[in-house]
């Protein structure tokens, strides 16, 4: 079989799965390009070369992979975010373009863009202390130790192999000396006094009964825990919002992402535990995506 012809073969697997056209088309490459190490330059050029026997089986079981609707990510193994590449697992939450926006708020009060920056107080904190709840592969705390240099980084995951796929990763873009990885659930692990300028996280969001509803990339293959177990899906968001003042220092931040339709009531959440300067920030589809409750005053 040709490269052409193992590509139209798996266009058609693809769209009998129901995949739409132009994403079948775009994935079908990448497929070939993954499990043959061809560039897309080498695919055009030479369409009529057949593919080696073990060509051929490599790419169809990673095509017979994706027309069960196993998510492209998992798959080839790594997704590309904030203009890095993560490492991923049927362990992980796949990284997605509307949580860069939880960096870029991050990065803007690091860079004191947003609210009223803390000042650095005697008690060991610095201005660039960051806190990264449910951080499962690590992108948000890596993204964030790789484009703030300067900053350290505290992540914490209740799952043991989301931290080792996270752990992996800090040590793939040379962070890991600034980044340091706690097991338990939120606020659990964190050392008692520890104080942060700014607390980010991404935290389940999803309410069991709506999970059914997904898509099956999503409900059938990524990790429950990580998409939401509470009946309550501001569950994440009322512990957050009333356990993070123990642990930010004057002035602190919280920057979470929230699921469509729950920008007001995570303000309000927010805004009820004493947090002011509460900005919402859309995502490129203009989603409301991301919220930076700012200038937290300690009582």
């Amino acid at each position: 079989m040709t490269r052409a012809e193992a590509l139209v073969n798996a266009h058609r697997r693809l769209t009998d799965a129901a995949i739409p056209a132009a994403e079948a088309r775009t994935e079908a490459m990448l497929l070939l390009r993954h499990t043959t190490n061809l560039s897309r330059e080498e695919l055009f050029l030479r369409p009529g070369v057949s593919l080696t026997d073990s060509e051929a089986e490599r790419f169809g079981t990673a095509i017979a992979r994706r027309a069960r609707r196993e998510p492209l990510a998992y798959i080839t193994g790594n997704r590309d975010f904030y203009g890095l590449t993560f490492a991923v697992t049927p362990d992980v939450l796949i990284p997605r373009p509307e949580t860069e926006g939880v960096v870029e708020a991050v990065l803007d009060l690091v860079c004191r863009k947003i609210g009223s920056p803390p000042t650095p107080n005697p008690g060991g904190w610095g201005a660039s202390d960051i806190l990264d709840l449910c951080t499962g592969s690590g992108c948000i705390a890596i993204a964030l130790a790789v484009h703030a240099p300067d900053a350290r980084i505290t992540a914490t995951d209740i799952s043991d192999r989301a931290l080792t796929v996270a752990r992996a990763n800090a040590e793939a873009h040379g962070v890991a000396d600034r980044v340091t990885l706690l097991s338990g659930d939120l606020f659990v692990p964190v050392p008692p006094g520890t104080r942060f300028a700014v607390i980010a996280s991404n935290p389940p969001y999803i309410a069991p009964d709506e999970i059914a509803e997904l898509e099956p990339e999503v409900r059938d293959f990524e990790p429950r825990i990580a998409l939401g177990v509470h009946a309550d899906a501001l569950h994440f968001y009322r512990r957050i919002g009333f356990e993070s003042p123990v642990y930010l220092a004057e002035g602190g931040s919280v920057v979470v992402e929230v699921g469509q339709g729950q920008s007001d009531a995570v303000s309000g959440l927010f805004r009820d535990a004493g947090f002011t300067n509460i900005c919402v920030l859309p995502d490129l589809a203009g989603i409301p995506r991301v919220i930076a409750a700012t200038a937290y005053r300690r009582p």
